[in-house]
């Protein structure tokens, strides 16, 4: 697993990597990884099932979103983020979000506020893509320079690094 290239890794080599406290930093890296978080459809369909007999019977009581794993109390699923730095995948970054935000909420990047004092007349541009690994099918995202993250919340924030020109 560690010799080959992680576009050749599967979903299961993803999983396997240890996971980040909430609040440590790794550092700055080059790309990450999106894992989707699995969801057992059994639960699901109980947790429609008893959604539904809830409005019926109302001695039968609503059903948590939470009953379900792998999903957000916002109904949508859960993402779990691994870093590669020089092409090596070499940890997971959160678990809980459902949401990522590019360059950070609002997209004004790290620390905006205490650069900036409000909300800032331009940003420097930066260029973001997305691909698809060929053997496990997850995305990978990656800037035209380093990139960094915030705490894993519920919202997942990625930040790209400032340029040398900076």
């Amino acid at each position: 697993m560690k010799n080959k290239s992680f576009n050749q890794w599967t979903v299961k080599e993803f999983e396997s990597l240890p996971s980040r406290a909430w609040n440590n930093d790794v550092g700055e890296f080059d790309s990450l990884i999106i894992l989707p978080s699995k969801v057992n459809l059994i639960s699901v369909y109980i947790y429609w099932i008893r959604k539904y007999l809830s409005k019926i019977f109302k001695w039968i009581a609503e059903p948590n979103i939470y009953d379900i794993n792998g999903l957000h109390d916002s109904g949508f699923r859960l993402m779990n983020f691994v870093a590669v730095l020089k092409d090596k995948p070499f940890i997971k970054l959160s678990g809980c979000s459902d949401v990522i935000h590019i360059n950070g909420i609002g997209g004004l990047g790290e620390n905006w506020v205490q650069k900036y004092g409000s909300v800032p007349n331009l940003i420097e541009p930066i260029s973001w893509s997305i691909d698809c690994l060929p053997k496990s099918g997850l995305l990978r995202i990656f800037a035209d320079r380093k990139i960094t993250v915030g705490d894993a919340l519920s919202s997942f924030e990625v930040f790209s690094k400032p340029s040398k020109t900076d």
